[in-house]
């Protein structure tokens, strides 16, 4: 069986765990993942703000006694009220991304829980581990929704090296047991994934979305800041949102600096397109590893499957190769 000291630090089976989708990774999913043995993470960040989060902690804790934890958009400005929604709930863990994490790390570490800060570059990487966070997420360009530019089995050695003894785990870009085995190789002591749970039973999203996914290859991402402008979400720009390319992106490609005349009009585009599951306009995070992707399962089978799938190619791989 695999196992790491992340597993041992956060009292886990398998080094796997589900993105903190911003409200589409509720409570039920994270509930999942975490009784197949890895750790779920609740989407804090969402439009009905503390209610919402702390019944879906709430439904977590009714669905498992194992661990999990709730993940931020931290640069979002009711971040503050939502970690301390977290802290009064008692969850194993809190993860901050886009953000400093430092102001987060003392109060949590006060209250006996783990600090995950995800980030896109080693000098995040380096700050956060100086900030105190008790486990670095090395997130890729690969990822779906919101990263960087660096990809992941680039940027992941660097950080494992740059911030060791500290638990690094690996994001953006894996959904199989291929991708677990190579990050583990790598040094990760763990893999992230968020594309892959989207397809899965548990998580929140609608459904056309999640068949949109399914239905996409490798090819079919690209990043942009066009809805974040549009809405004037306050993520960092160097943090561009990977989607499902469509009409509406490539119609406004090169021209962001109009959006600010059109930003009504095209903001209702844009619900209009959500509301009526128009793919040709709205906007669906994915990863690239939506083309690895091919059936919604439940979490708890997924996580079982990737788990297998990486040791029997860490057992048998290296002798194919190795002689």
């Amino acid at each position: 069986m695999i196992t790491t000291p992340l597993c041992t630090l956060l009292g886990i089976k398998h080094p796997i765990l589900n993105a903190s989708m911003a409200g589409t990774a509720t409570g039920e999913l994270a509930a999942a993942v975490s009784e197949a043995g890895g750790f779920g993470m609740i989407g804090g960040t969402n439009p009905d703000g503390a209610p919402w989060l702390r019944e879906q902690i709430r439904i977590a804790r009714s669905l498992t006694a194992r661990p999990f934890g709730v993940g931020f958009i931290s640069s979002f400005p009711d971040t503050e009220e939502l970690a301390q929604v977290a802290l009064d709930e008692g969850v194993a863990a809190i993860n901050h991304s886009f953000a400093d994490p430092t102001p987060f790390v003392a109060p949590a570490h006060a209250a006996g829980v783990k600090i995950f800060v995800q980030v896109q570059t080693l000098a995040q990487a380096i700050r956060a581990a100086r900030a105190g966070a008790d486990v670095i997420i090395a997130q890729g360009g690969e990822a779906g929704g919101h990263a960087g530019a660096l990809g992941t089995f680039a940027l992941l050695p660097a950080v494992v090296d740059a911030v060791a003894p500290i638990p690094v785990v690996a994001a953006g870009g894996i959904a199989d047991g291929r991708g677990l085995a190579a990050a583990l190789l790598l040094g990760a002591q763990g893999a992230w994934m968020g594309t892959r749970f989207v397809t899965s039973h548990e998580w929140g999203g609608p459904s056309w979305e999640q068949e949109a996914v399914l239905a996409a290859t490798s090819d079919d991402t690209v990043q942009t800041r066009l809805y974040d402008l549009i809405a004037e979400r306050p993520f960092p720009p160097e943090n561009p949102d990977r989607v499902l390319r469509n009409a509406f992106i490539d119609r406004w490609a090169g021209r962001e600096s109009e959006i600010p005349a059109h930003r009504q009009a095209l903001q209702a585009e844009v619900a209009a397109g959500n509301e009526r599951a128009d793919l040709s306009v709205a906007g669906i995070s994915a990863g690239v590893s939506a083309g690895l992707i091919a059936s919604a399962r439940p979490a708890g089978e997924i996580v079982r499957a990737i788990v297998q799938e990486a040791e029997d190619m860490l057992r048998e791989r290296p002798r194919t190769l190795l002689g």
